[in-house]
């Protein structure tokens, strides 16, 4: 029988919806391994080769080898979004990636609930609440974890007009406190190739840009360097 080693007061207090965290099943999970194996071969040899075309413009492997913790953040155009960037990122990489994904769609019922916990390592955050519970998680996952890739989209919610707009003040709170770096990626035509109100995408090519690594700094810094860095990619992407 498996001997279970409980680490934190967390293990008992959290809600079943967190398990699959780490700080839960500190353990090899083989099952989300075989998850999450399947669910990259799809996207990667099925999904962004025959419906859409996803290129990407940099390379992983370095940023892995010298940042073990990184947030990752990006501009947030459609719900394209998570599955391009999983795609992007070479799949040795997956199990220490995670994605803070809105519980209200994420987590709306037991099928996206399961997609999310298995296939993206979704962490709920509650927009709605006050009780902090997604934040304290992200931070002790920054914290305690050698290794954390998170990815966060800072400007909180997908946008509406297609313009990239200013950052919420979380992501310079995540990677302060944690003392965590930020990894800039833009995701180009995004938004064009499934807008907010249209059932799904339609084909085309979404290019991921992964860009510059940050160090931890005030929101206004974060904001005008990545302004910067996507103005030099495609300009006119900011609201004014």
């Amino acid at each position: 029988m498996k001997t279970w080693s409980y680490e934190n007061e967390q293990w008992t207090q959290l809600p079943i919806y967190l398990r699959h965290l780490p700080l839960i099943t500190r353990h090899f999970d083989i099952f989300s391994l075989i998850i999450r194996s399947i669910w990259s071969n799809f996207l990667k040899y099925i999904f962004f080769r025959f419906y859409l075309f996803l290129r990407v413009k940099g390379d992983f492997h370095s940023i892995y080898k010298n940042h073990p913790r990184l947030l990752i953040i990006s501009n947030h155009g459609s719900h394209l979004d998570a599955i391009s960037i999983a795609a992007a990122i070479p799949f040795r990489y997956w199990l220490n990636l995670y994605f803070a994904a809105a519980k209200d769609y994420f987590f709306a019922n037991f099928w996206m609930t399961y997609f999310s916990k298995h296939c993206i390592g979704a962490i709920p955050v509650d927009r709605k609440s006050r009780n902090g519970e997604a934040v304290k998680i992200c931070l002790t996952l920054l914290e305690k974890l050698n290794r954390c890739w998170l990815v966060m989209f800072p400007e909180g919610t997908r946008t509406k007009d297609g313009k990239i707009h200013p950052f919420k003040r979380g992501i310079s709170m995540f990677s302060t406190k944690t003392n965590t770096p930020i990894l800039f990626l833009f995701i180009e035509n995004n938004y064009g190739l499934w807008p907010r109100g249209q059932a799904f995408a339609k084909p085309g090519i979404l290019t991921v840009h992964v860009g510059p690594v940050q160090e931890p700094a005030d929101v206004d810094v974060i904001y005008n360097n990545y302004k910067k860095w996507v103005n030099t990619i495609k300009p006119d992407q900011f609201a004014e």
